[in-house]
């Protein structure tokens, strides 16, 4: 239980204060259910034998000290104030209520955006163990699990057991043994739903890798749907699909059906426990049957509301079990991540910590990059993809970077990129280590693999990637579409720039969205493009119309080619051959090509 509130006060952060608002919102109501029942059974006295006035010492007190002029005139005022405290604690509890709501629903969206914060954030390293489908999961599915399956079962657990505790005090004082006869009965309710907690938790982790793995497969289908549709593989990604949801399904309904199994049981118990009291009752005749029509009012009224509070609270209890799972998913991975953007590098000596992404220095860059006998492993490998890499890169050069699959020219390229942070080793701009502001160095960086992401939207909206419509700079965005060539398929578009692209840019051809990635790293004007086997999959007149683009840029930006085809790379200043993680060869194309 400890870990459990442990973990959840980390995810929630700083909202003790609200926490502490919504209980004490919750012991105000549950004194005036209190209030309210314990008011019943003197109004049942009252109505039925005006004379218990005089008889109980109570009511005779109050009656005395407020003056009134007949039993009848206090029996009217009495019910009067009973019905004012009941709408009164209606108010109450529907603003409790509501307060929760707001709450854990407003907890949704706050979690939701950290998750997406940092996982923006952490290390490439990270993305490359995990599988986007557990994150989107994590993200839209796992903190609404949270919010509505652990957050709010856990505040309406806290206002069922101060609404509890307030109705069993009133009725200790009213009669000791109805007292002990309900609470036997909610013992051995409690005690036997005890006996389903493994379960729950175990479905509940059912039913969130199912969940996950129903993204999974649809990702699997529908993004690969050209080759789902000419292969035939339809009904395969129908059947994974269909095998998870059934499994989501079971996992849930058993899940749903023995947390609701307590609300079945309510009008047993209570039918119970005014049988066994009354028999109790006659039977050892403690009071007259006066006292007992007084008693058993508000025992009922009590039991009307505090056996609903049970069976609500061990539905949530159930509920917070089986959906438990979500919350240690989240917990891991806020931990890991947030420990990642606090803790530091320690690479060649130096300290090293990635910047924060809100930060955008400028890094100046006026002579020349050098990467300094870089060595790098990947997490888990015992050998080197990158072994002691040296190499300078001039400002206004281009270099190209050739070698065998596996020779190392992606991971050298990562690491340029700072998505990778070498063991040993340092990049200096200008003497000055990029690890002392990353986010700086890749201010002034861009990328263009060899598939270019786009989204579902405008050409304008994908060149100016990232940038909101209202602040995309109209002459900047028109330089980079003539720089890269794009301005005839401006053209011909129906909308121009407006013109939808589609998901991942299917309505352009592959040519066109290489371009695009052009335009893109030219819009937001860095002075370093790296382009990782950009022309690999295009066919060879297209190759051209690219790579005419690329080569119209030499000597205003600064280049890093990863080849595919080497005709790509000749107009490169310099090549750098690689073979097993190092330097193998370099030179200009004729020394290292072809010779």
């Amino acid at each position: 239980m400890l870990k459990f509130i442990t973990k959840f006060l980390y995810v929630l952060q700083d909202k003790k204060k609200a926490l502490l608002i919504m209980i004490i919102l919750f012991l105000v109501v549950s004194l005036m259910e209190a209030l309210g029942t314990g008011m019943v059974g003197p109004f049942i006295t009252l109505a039925t034998h005006p004379n218990a006035v005089q008889e109980n010492v109570l009511l005779n007190r109050i009656y005395t000290a407020f003056s009134f002029a007949s039993p009848h005139q206090f029996l009217i005022l009495t019910g009067c104030l009973i019905i004012v405290v009941f709408y009164l604690k209606a108010i109450l509890s529907f603003k409790a209520q509501k307060y929760i709501f707001d709450f854990s629903f407003g907890q949704q969206g706050e979690l939701s955006s950290r998750l997406m914060r940092l996982y923006l954030a952490a290390p490439y390293t990270f993305h490359l163990d995990r599988n986007s489908a557990a994150l989107i999961q994590n993200i839209v599915n796992e903190t609404h699990t949270v919010a509505n399956g652990l957050l709010i079962p856990l505040l309406m657990s806290i206002s069922n057991l101060v609404i509890i505790a307030a109705l069993v005090v009133l009725l200790v004082a009213t009669n000791v043994l109805a007292t002990l006869v309900i609470a036997g009965i909610l013992i051995a309710s409690f005690v036997l739903f005890h006996q389903f907690k493994d379960r729950l938790s175990q479905w509940g982790k059912d039913g969130s890798d199912a969940r996950t793995a129903m993204i999974r497969v649809i990702n699997h289908g529908l993004g690969g749907l050209k080759e789902t549709r000419v292969i035939g593989c339809e009904a395969h990604f129908e059947k994974q699909l269909q095998e998870q949801a059934q499994k989501f399904a079971t996992s849930s309904s058993l899940a749903v059906s023995f947390s609701n199994l307590p609300r079945y049981m309510i009008e047993a118990v209570l039918i119970t426990f005014l049988i066994i009291f009354t028999f109790l009752f006659l039977v050892l005749n403690q009071q007259n049957a006066q006292n007992l029509s007084a008693v058993l009012g508000i025992f009922a009224l009590a039991s009307i509301r505090l056996l609903p509070a049970a069976g609500n609270l061990l539905s949530s209890i159930n509920g917070i079990r089986y959906n438990s799972y979500a919350l240690d998913k989240l917990y891991l991975d806020l931990k890991e991540l947030e420990q990642f953007q606090s803790r530091t590098f320690d690479a060649s000596g130096m300290t090293r910590q990635a910047a924060d992404s809100s930060y955008c220095e400028h890094m100046t860059f006026l002579h020349q990059i050098a990467l300094n006998n870089v060595t790098y492993a990947y997490p888990n490998s015992s050998a080197n993809a990158l072994q002691g890499i040296s190499l300078n890169i001039r400002k206004g050069q281009s270099i190209g970077l050739i070698g065998k699959s596996g020779a190392g020219k992606t991971t050298l390229v990562d690491v340029i990129l700072g998505l990778l942070i070498p063991q040993s080793g340092d990049i200096q701009v200008d003497g000055v280590s990029i690890y002392e502001n990353l986010r700086a160095w890749q201010n002034i960086i861009a990328y263009v693999p060899q598939s270019i992401f786009l989204i579902d939207d405008t050409l304008e909206h994908n060149v100016a990637f990232g940038v909101p419509k209202h602040l995309i700079d109209q002459d900047r965005l028109w330089k980079a579409i003539e720089a890269a060539q794009l301005s005839e398929l401006v053209e011909q578009l129906p909308s121009g720039i407006d013109t939808m692209v589609g998901e991942r840019g299917v309505l352009l051809s592959g040519g066109q969205r290489q371009r695009v990635g052009i335009a893109r790293a030219l819009y937001h004007e860095r002075e370093i493009l790296v382009f990782d086997e950009a022309t690999a999959a295009l066919d060879n007149e297209t190759e051209e119309l690219v790579t005419e683009a690329i080569k119209s840029l030499s000597g205003i930006k600064t280049m890093i080619i990863i080849a595919h085809r080497l005709s790509t790379i000749e107009h490169c200043d310099c090549i750098y051959s690689l073979q097993e993680g190092r330097v193998f060869k370099s030179g200009t194309y004729e020394e290292v090509v072809l010779t």
